[in-house]
Protein backbone atom coordinates (compact mmCIF):
# COMPACT_ATOMS: atom_id res chain seq x y z
CA UNK A 1 0.00 0.00 0.00
CA UNK A 2 1.55 3.41 -1.23
CA UNK A 3 1.76 6.02 1.92
CA UNK A 4 2.34 9.22 1.70
CA UNK A 5 3.25 11.58 4.50
CA UNK A 6 3.86 15.30 4.24
CA UNK A 7 5.73 17.70 6.66
CA UNK A 8 7.33 20.82 7.18
CA UNK A 9 4.23 23.15 7.59
CA UNK A 10 3.94 25.75 9.87
CA UNK A 11 3.42 29.15 10.16
CA UNK A 12 5.31 32.26 9.25
CA UNK A 13 5.54 35.07 7.91
CA UNK A 14 5.27 37.36 4.43
CA UNK A 15 8.19 36.90 2.97
CA UNK A 16 9.91 34.54 4.79
CA UNK A 17 10.28 30.47 2.98
CA UNK A 18 9.55 27.23 4.18
CA UNK A 19 10.06 23.75 2.60
CA UNK A 20 7.84 21.09 2.97
CA UNK A 21 8.95 17.30 2.48
CA UNK A 22 6.65 14.37 1.12
CA UNK A 23 8.33 10.75 2.46
CA UNK A 24 6.91 7.99 -0.03
CA UNK A 25 6.88 4.46 1.10
CA UNK A 26 5.14 1.30 -0.33
CA UNK A 27 5.96 1.16 -3.98
CA UNK A 28 8.10 2.41 -6.24
CA UNK A 29 8.94 6.10 -6.33
CA UNK A 30 11.23 6.81 -9.18
CA UNK A 31 8.06 5.23 -10.98
CA UNK A 32 5.78 7.93 -9.49
CA UNK A 33 5.39 11.60 -11.25
CA UNK A 34 4.86 14.11 -8.02
CA UNK A 35 2.45 16.48 -7.86
CA UNK A 36 1.69 19.02 -4.84
CA UNK A 37 -1.83 20.49 -4.57
CA UNK A 38 -3.27 23.23 -2.24
CA UNK A 39 -6.36 24.04 -0.83
CA UNK A 40 -7.05 27.13 1.02
CA UNK A 41 -10.27 27.64 3.43
CA UNK A 42 -13.60 27.86 1.40
CA UNK A 43 -11.85 26.88 -1.86
CA UNK A 44 -11.45 24.14 -4.34
CA UNK A 45 -8.05 22.59 -4.11
CA UNK A 46 -5.67 24.00 -6.78
CA UNK A 47 -2.79 22.72 -8.68
CA UNK A 48 0.98 24.21 -7.57
CA UNK A 49 3.41 21.99 -8.98
CA UNK A 50 4.68 18.63 -10.22
CA UNK A 51 7.60 16.58 -11.35
CA UNK A 52 8.90 14.25 -13.29
CA UNK A 53 10.09 10.32 -12.88
CA UNK A 54 13.80 11.42 -12.77
CA UNK A 55 13.13 15.12 -11.45
CA UNK A 56 14.17 16.90 -14.95
CA UNK A 57 10.99 18.30 -15.54
CA UNK A 58 8.71 20.73 -13.45
CA UNK A 59 5.89 22.77 -14.26
CA UNK A 60 4.31 25.63 -11.84
CA UNK A 61 0.95 27.08 -11.86
CA UNK A 62 0.98 30.80 -12.65
CA UNK A 63 0.50 32.14 -9.08
CA UNK A 64 3.84 30.37 -7.41
CA UNK A 65 6.14 30.15 -10.92
CA UNK A 66 9.44 32.08 -9.76
CA UNK A 67 8.90 31.46 -6.34
CA UNK A 68 8.52 27.97 -5.50
CA UNK A 69 10.98 25.54 -6.37
CA UNK A 70 9.69 21.08 -7.26
CA UNK A 71 12.72 18.86 -6.25
CA UNK A 72 12.77 15.11 -5.31
CA UNK A 73 15.44 12.72 -4.10
CA UNK A 74 14.80 9.35 -5.91
CA UNK A 75 17.16 7.32 -3.18
CA UNK A 76 15.00 9.16 -0.36
CA UNK A 77 11.82 8.61 -1.52
CA UNK A 78 11.24 12.09 -0.94
CA UNK A 79 9.56 15.06 -2.89
CA UNK A 80 9.83 18.45 -1.55
CA UNK A 81 8.59 21.88 -1.97
CA UNK A 82 10.73 24.84 -1.39
CA UNK A 83 8.20 27.97 -1.24
CA UNK A 84 10.27 31.09 -0.63
CA UNK A 85 8.36 34.95 -0.74
CA UNK A 86 6.03 33.76 0.65
CA UNK A 87 2.62 35.55 0.71
CA UNK A 88 -0.51 35.66 2.92
CA UNK A 89 -2.55 33.62 -0.16
CA UNK A 90 -0.30 31.19 -0.19
CA UNK A 91 -1.73 30.10 3.32
CA UNK A 92 -3.31 26.75 2.60
CA UNK A 93 -3.56 23.05 3.28
CA UNK A 94 -0.46 21.89 0.79
CA UNK A 95 -0.72 18.13 -0.70
CA UNK A 96 1.20 15.84 -2.41
CA UNK A 97 0.04 13.19 -4.72
CA UNK A 98 1.69 10.34 -6.71
CA UNK A 99 0.88 9.64 -10.23
CA UNK A 100 1.96 5.92 -11.46
CA UNK A 101 0.60 6.49 -15.02
CA UNK A 102 2.28 9.61 -16.09
CA UNK A 103 6.47 9.94 -17.18
CA UNK A 104 6.65 13.61 -16.99
CA UNK A 105 3.61 14.90 -14.52
CA UNK A 106 0.13 16.45 -14.23
CA UNK A 107 -1.74 19.22 -13.00
CA UNK A 108 -4.95 17.28 -13.16
CA UNK A 109 -6.09 16.20 -10.01
CA UNK A 110 -7.83 12.98 -11.16
CA UNK A 111 -5.06 11.49 -12.58
CA UNK A 112 -2.88 11.32 -9.16
CA UNK A 113 -3.99 7.48 -7.42
CA UNK A 114 -2.30 8.50 -4.00
CA UNK A 115 -2.22 11.38 -1.71
CA UNK A 116 -0.96 12.69 1.34
CA UNK A 117 -3.20 13.88 4.49
CA UNK A 118 -1.38 16.99 4.09
CA UNK A 119 0.59 19.84 5.97
CA UNK A 120 -0.64 23.18 6.66
CA UNK A 121 1.02 26.36 5.82
CA UNK A 122 0.10 29.95 7.24
CA UNK A 123 1.28 32.98 6.19
CA UNK A 124 0.42 36.06 8.55
CA UNK A 125 2.26 38.74 10.01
Amino acid sequence: QVQLVESGGGSVQPGDSLRVSCAVSGGTFRNYAMGWFRQAPGEEREFVAHISRGGGNTIYSASVKGRFTVSRDNAKNTVFLQMNSLKPEDTAVYYCAADPDSLLGTSRENDYNYWGQGTQVTVSS
